[in-house]
């Protein structure tokens, strides 16, 4: 299960030519899990967020680069974080979840979210439909996708979904984790209390309490043991050896894309023993770990391996 993750949400780096984007970000993912990150993560994007950057950013498609990158990792567990179930029909989506649990050697991991970037949709042609399209659209994948890894041949005849006996060969190598992100407290922590494993939350920090609440509520209704799930706490952080280095390398990151801006106040900025101080705040809310990204300097060398040396500490 995910207690500290690494995720990478932006390709474009200063000085960094599309040639060399692939190792910049293999990089990255082999700092991460040697210095005790458990997870490595990818944006399942296809134009950049607007709180990182243009749409006309690089974005690599992120089944495609976790197949690359489980050639170049051997421990970490490999996922996005996480993916559109707008882009992708359910049965394809378990295939490709299955196909890079083999090929990582049983590493894979499902992360999962109803989708909400109407642009990429409506540029691209992904059908985006409302809110309760959208959750309507999850809950049947889930229930298609569940049963394709746990080693069923499911039938659906849903409202957007119709399958018959779907098979899923090779199964997987070992049980996929999955992984629902958001914190939607009525419908996106229900759908973690009756068909994840983990729960990802993407809230401020004086929300937690009421997320776990929420969520220890839908346990309860639908007679899941709480405990059976994993909570961590999507977060930002830029550090550097010294707390100068760190606010001059995030300032100068909101000087390139000053889209940006809007992450200032949510950003963890500082030397080790700054960022390791507001770690240890937010682990000692509930939470069970925390997934992390550093768009600002994780092009740098040693930050991503600073980053790790620093948390993989905390997690207990």
């Amino acid at each position: 299960m995910t207690r500290l993750g690494y995720q990478i949400p932006n390709f474009t780096y200063p000085g960094v030519e599309p040639e060399r984007l692939f190792p910049a970000i293999t990089r990255q993912a082999v700092d991460a899990e040697t210095h005790g990150f458990d997870t490595i993560f990818v944006m399942d994007h296809f134009y950049q967020l607007p709180i990182l950057g243009t749409p006309d950013q690089e974005m690599v498609e992120c089944y495609t680069l976790l197949s690359a990158l489980a050639q170049h990792t051997s421990r970490a567990r490999l996922s996005a974080l996480v993916t559109g179930n707008t882009y992708r029909n359910p049965t394809l989506l378990a295939k490709t979840v299955t196909a890079l649990d083999v090929v990582s050697e049983g590493r894979a991991q499902l992360g999962i979210g109803a989708g909400w970037f109407e642009l990429e949709h409506d540029a691209l042609g992904f059908e985006f439909g409302t809110f309760t399209d959208r959750f309507q659209k999850l809950e049947e994948a889930l229930v298609i996708i569940l049963g394709m890894l746990r080693g069923e041949r499911p039938s659906l005849d849903g409202k957007w979904y119709r399958v018959h006996d779907a098979i899923n060969s090779p199964a997987p190598l070992g049980r996929i984790p999955v992984m629902i992100g958001g914190g939607g407290e009525r419908k996106t922590l229900r759908l973690v209390a009756q068909y994840a494993d983990e729960s990802n939350l993407i809230c401020a920090p004086n929300e937690i309490a009421r997320k776990l609440d929420a969520l220890a509520g839908h346990c309860e209704t639908l007679g899941r043991d709480r405990s059976e799930i994993t909570v961590t706490l999507q977060t930002s952080a830029c550090i550097a050896p010294t707390h100068d280095q760190a606010t001059h390398e995030f300032e100068a990151y909101l000087a390139r894309n000053p889209a940006a801006e809007v992450r200032r106040a949510s950003t963890i900025v500082g030397d080790p023993d700054e960022v390791a101080a507001r770690y240890t705040d937010l682990l000692a809310t509930g939470i069970d770990g925390v997934t992390v990204n550093a768009p600002a300097n994780c092009h740098i060398d040693d930050r991503v391996a600073l980053l790790g040396q620093t948390l993989a500490p905390l997690i207990t």
